[in-house]
């Protein structure tokens, strides 16, 4: 009988190992690797980049908003300014799957939104704006100056 659970408690082991290995990584390590992706906000939890990350959450009710597009091409530009400012973009062009940002923020049409790294909305702009508009609010907030002062400390 201990052999058989020491058997079943070792297949049962192997097999959790297996499947956190088929796991792909999450929103936020992918982030982590590469801080220049966008991400789809269906596949993101907001929570996740809370105290981590300032989300930019680009909406459109369709991938082919003039608007969209044009507020994409602006973040791929300069995205290694939105890296410096932990900056991580979410995107959402389809209304009918009601993502949960969707559903929190509640866009009509197309909307940029920045949210601070508490997780709190700072911005909200009915139109694209450049990504030296965005860093500059941004490098505006509490945190960011703390962030600036921080790293001005450094040796």
């Amino acid at each position: 009988m201990v052999r058989l659970l020491a058997l079943l408690s070792l297949v049962l082991w192997a097999s959790a190992g297996t499947a956190q290995d088929d796991v792909e990584p999450g929103v936020l390590d992918q982030w982590n690797a590469d801080k220049t992706l966008s991400f789809d906000a269906i596949s993101a939890d907001i929570n996740d980049f809370v105290w981590v990350a300032r989300p930019v959450v680009v909406f459109a009710d369709s991938p082919n908003d003039p608007r969209f597009i044009q507020q994409m091409e602006l973040l791929r530009d300069r995205a290694d300014d939105l890296a410096e400012r932990d900056v991580v973009i979410l995107t959402d062009t389809d209304p009918d799957a009601q993502s949960a940002l969707r559903m929190r923020l509640r866009p009509r049409g197309f909307m940029l939104v920045i949210i601070g790294k508490d997780g709190e909305v700072e911005l909200r702009k009915p139109a694209p704006w450049t990504v030296r508009e965005i860093t500059r609010s941004i490098d505006k907030m509490p945190l960011r100056q703390q962030e600036i002062e921080d790293r001005r400390a450094e040796p």
